[in-house]
C-alpha cells in the first residue's frame, strides 16, 4: 500500500490509499495518533462496496449473507480525488463505465464527517444495482500489528418497543469476527432493519473500539427505510460498511439506465480517543447541525392522552388548561381521538382527519385552539397521516394505497397511503396541514404504528418501492414547515421506532419511547443519549394522584433527561405534589440550556433487566463550565454514596424527594443515596 492523500479536519485525519492494482482505501485515526500507525501491509478494502445483477457473488463463504468483496468491487480502479474546501470527492470506476463518487464533508465545528456515494452509469446498458454502500470504512485497527486478538469490542444498540437503545457490546471474538488462519473464510456480522420503522431491532449505530490504544471508530446511517450494517474482516484488519439494503437482506435493487445516477443516503462517521460513550457524542455534533431549531429553549410540554385516555374534547381541555395556566407549561398538545365518530371508536377511524363537532368540539376545533392560546400556552394537535384504519373511508380507496404483489398492504388495522403519490400528497395537504393551518396549531405530533414490512411495489424492487415511500415520508415533513414555518413537529413512532438521523433532521424532538409510566423510563432516555440529541428526545412524567411524593420526584427529574413532557392526573394532585411539580418546572428551566447544549458522561452499574431494574446511573452533561448531574437509583443492590468528576466548582441547586447528603469537592460530586427508586438532580457550576 502507498499513501496517495491525506487531510486533517479538526482532530481527524483522513488518509486515501493506493495499492499496486489502482485500488483506493481509507483510513481514519485521530490527528495526533499518526507515530503509532503501524505498516499497511495488506490491502484495504475499497472506498465503495457495489455489486449489480448478473456479477459474480462473493467467495469465501460469503454468497447468502454478503453481496460485498465481490469482482465487481475489485474492478473498480482510481480515477481522480478532488478537494474543495472541507468536501473530498473522489472518482472510481471499472472497464466498462461503471463510475462511482465518494464524497467526504466535513464542517468547521463538528466531530464527524457526513458520506455518501453516487453512481453514475456510463456504459451503454442499464445496470441493475444490488448494493451500493453509502460508507466502507476499512484498516481497523491500525495501530496493531497482528490482528488485534484480545482488544478489539463491537457496540451496537439494540431496539424494541418500550425498550430503546440498549447497548449491547462484545468482543470481536465473541462476535465470531476473529481471522480465519489462513485469511481465506469471510467473516460476517451483519444488522439492520426491514421495513418503515429504521429502529425496530436495531439503531443504525455501530462502533468498534481498541481497547488497547483508546480509539473507537464509529458511524450512524440517516435512512427513514430498510437498512443494513457489515463488520467484516479475512485478515488482520476489520471493516465496516453501511448501506442500504442488499437484494439479499432487503430486497432492494435499482436499475439505473445509461447516463443516469444514484446517490445512497448519507452516514455519519467519526474516530476519537475514548470508548463508546464518549465517541458517540461526537456523532451527535452532526445532528447538532441538522436541528431546525439549535438555539431554541427548551419548551416545557403537556400531553394529555395520559389524562384523558382518547377523550380529548373541548370540555376536558378547557379543564386542563385552566389547570395548567400559570404554571410555566408552554405547548398542550392534543393527541389521539380528536377525529373520532359515534359509530367508530378513535382507534379505528384515522386516515379521514375530520374533527367531531357535534359532542368534542361543538364550537369547531378552531375554537379550542383558540382557548389554549388564550391560556398562555401554544396547541399541539396529534396526526398519524401515512396509515388508515379500518373505519375510515380512505380505508377502501385502494387507489391510493400501498400494495405488495398487487394486494393492498393491510396489518390488521392498518393500511399505508402511497406517498409517492402526488394524489396523496394532495389529500395530506388539505386535511392535515390544512388543518392545521385554519385552525392555528403550532405544533404537530407526527405519529406512525406499524410497519409496511419488506416494501411495496415498484418496477425495480420492493425495497426501491419501500426507499421512494419513505423519501416521500421525508418530502411531507418537509412541505409541512415550509407551509408553516413556525410550527413545532414531533416525531414519534409508537414511541421511539424512527429514531434515525433523517427524520431527526425534520423534525423539532421525538418520542423517546412510549414507557410513559414505566420504571425504566431513566434507563432508556439515558441509553438513548449516545443515539440522539437529549434535546431533540420528549420524555414524559405521568403524574398520578396515587403517587409519592418520591415517585413524582423521580418522574419530573426523569424529564431532565430530554424535554419536559408532564401528563397525568393533574385536577388530582395534591398542594404538595403541585409544589414538587412547580419545583421542578422551575429546576429544569434552569438547567434546560445544558440539555440542549451539552455532551453526556454515564456513570453507573445497571441490571440486565429494565423491567425488574436493579442498581444505579448517573448522566452528567457537561457544556461550557456547567453541569447537570442526573442520578436515578432502582430496586435495589447501589452502593450508599457515588461520586462522579463533574466540571464547575460550585453547587448551584439540588433536587430530590429524601434529603440526600449532597458535596462537592475538588471537582468531584459525591452524592448520599438513600432509597430505592429515588432520582437527584444536581445543576454545578
Amino acid at each position: 500500500m502507498k499513501q496517495y492523500s491525506e487531510y486533517l479536519f479538526g482532530d481527524m485525519l483522513a488518509a486515501w490509499w493506493l495499492d499496486e492494482k489502482e485500488h483506493m482505501g481509507m483510513t481514519l485515526i485521530p490527528s495526533g495518533m499518526k507515530d503509532r500507525v503501524t505498516e499497511h501491509n495488506h490491502a484495504l478494502e475499497s472506498l465503495v462496496q457495489t455489486h449489480a445483477r448478473g456479477d459474480q457473488l462473493p467467495n469465501g463463504y460469503g454468497n447468502g449473507h454478503t453481496m460485498a468483496t465481490t469482482t465487481a468491487t475489485d474492478r473498480l480502479r482510481f480515477v481522480s480525488q478532488n478537494k474543495e474546501s472541507n468536501t473530498v470527492i473522489t472518482e472510481l470506476a471499472d472497464e466498462t463505465g461503471r463510475t462511482v463518487f465518494h464524497t467526504l464533508r466535513w464542517e468547521e465545528g463538528t466531530e464527524a464527517f457526513r458520506v455518501s456515494v453516487r453512481f453514475e452509469n456510463r456504459t451503454e446498458k442499464p445496470v441493475t444495482l444490488d448494493l451500493l454502500s453509502s460508507l466502507n470504512l476499512g484498516g481497523i485497527t491500525p495501530f496493531a500489528a497482528g490482528d488485534a486478538h484480545g482488544t478489539l469490542l463491537l457496540h451496537r444498540a439494540g431496539s424494541a418497543w418500550s425498550a430503546e437503545g440498549r447497548l449491547i457490546t462484545q468482543s470481536i471474538e465473541e462476535a465470531m469476527l476473529e481471522r480465519s488462519w489462513t485469511g481465506h473464510a469471510l467473516r460476517l456480522v451483519k444488522f439492520g432493519q426491514v421495513g418503515s420503522m429504521p429502529v425496530r431491532g436495531w439503531f443504525p449505530f455501530a462502533a468498534v473500539e481498541d481497547t488497547e490504544n483508546g480509539v473507537t471508530w464509529a458511524m450512524q446511517l440517516a435512512c427513514p427505510s430498510s437498512w443494513q450494517m457489515e463488520i467484516r474482516r479475512k485478515d488482520d484488519r476489520l471493516s465496516i460498511m453501511a448501506s442500504l439494503p442488499d437484494e439479499d437482506f432487503g430486497h432492494w435493487a435499482k436499475t439505473i439506465a445509461p447516463g443516469e445516477s444514484f446517490e445512497t443516503p448519507e452516514a455519519y462517521v467519526t474516530v476519537g480517543q475514548g470508548g463508546a460513550d464518549r465517541i458517540s457524542q461526537r456523532l451527535l455534533t452532526v445532528h447538532r447541525r441538522n436541528m431546525p431549531r439549535p438555539e431554541a429553549e427548551l419548551p416545557v410540554m403537556f400531553n394529555e392522552y395520559c389524562t384523558t385516555w382518547g377523550d380529548p374534547s373541548h370540555e376536558n381541555l378547557k379543564k386542563i388548561a385552566d389547570c395548567l395556566q400559570g404554571r410555566g407549561i408552554e405547548f398542550l398538545v392534543i393527541d389521539a381521538g380528536w377525529y373520532r365518530r359515534k359509530d367508530v371508536g378513535w382507534a379505528d377511524c384515522g386516515g379521514d382527519w375530520i374533527p367531531e363537532e357535534t359532542e368534542m368540539f361543538p364550537e369547531g376545533l378552531k375554537a379550542t385552539a383558540d382557548m389554549i392560546r388564550a391560556h398562555g400556552m401554544i396547541p399541539g394537535l396529534w396526526f398519524e397521516p401515512e396509515t388508515c384504519a379500518r373505519g375510515a373511508e380512505i380505508f377502501r380507496k385502494e387507489e391510493m394505497l400501498l400494495t405488495r404483489h398487487g394486494t393492498v398492504i393491510d396489518t390488521d388495522n392498518r393500511r399505508f397511503l402511497d406517498m409517492r403519490k402526488p394524489e396523496v400528497q394532495a389529500y395530506l395537504d388539505e386535511r392535515v396541514i390544512g388543518l392545521l393551518k385554519r385552525c392555528g396549531f403550532g405544533y404537530t405530533k407526527i405519529d406512525y404504528n406499524d410497519c409496511i414490512g419488506t416494501g411495496c411495489d415498484d418496477p425495480d424492487s420492493l425495497g426501491e418501492g419501500l426507499r421512494q415511500n419513505m423519501q416521500g415520508t421525508l418530502d411531507f415533513f418537509r412541505r409541512l414547515r415550509a407551509e408553516i414555518p413556525d410550527i413545532w413537529i414531533e416525531n414519534c413512532s409508537s414511541g421511539g421506532h424512527r429514531l434515525e438521523p433523517s427524520l431527526m433532521g425534520v423534525t423539532d424532538m421525538a418520542s423517546f419511547s412510549d414507557a410513559h409510566e414505566c420504571a425504566e423510563i431513566p434507563i432508556i432516555a439515558a441509553q438513548l443519549h449516545r443515539l440522539i440529541l437529549p434535546a431533540q428526545s420528549q420524555i414524559w412524567a405521568a403524574l398520578r394522584a396515587k403517587d409519592s411524593l418520591r415517585r413524582i420526584n423521580y418522574s419530573l427529574i426523569n424529564t431532565f433527561l430530554g424535554v419536559m413532557c408532564l401528563s397525568g392526573d393533574i385536577h388530582e394532585l395534591s398542594p404538595e405534589q403541585w409544589a414538587k411539580v412547580d419545583e421542578g418546572i422551575e429546576f429544569y428551566k434552569q438547567v434546560r440550556h445544558i440539555i440542549r447544549d451539552g455532551a453526556s458522561e454515564f456513570h453507573g452499574a445497571v441490571s440486565e433487566s429494565w423491567r425488574h431494574p436493579e442498581g444505579w446511573q448517573a448522566v452528567c452533561r457537561t457544556a461550557g463550565g456547567e453541569t447537570l448531574a442526573v442520578i436515578h437509583t432502582f430496586g435495589g443492590n447501589y452502593p450508599k454514596a457515588v461520586t462522579m468528576p463533574v466540571t464547575g466548582g460550585n453547587i448551584l441547586r439540588a433536587m430530590n424527594s429524601e434529603n440526600n447528603r449532597i458535596t462537592l469537592e475538588n471537582g468531584v460530586l459525591a452524592v448520599e443515596l438513600k432509597a430505592d427508586f429515588e432520582a437527584i438532580a444536581v445543576h454545578v457550576k
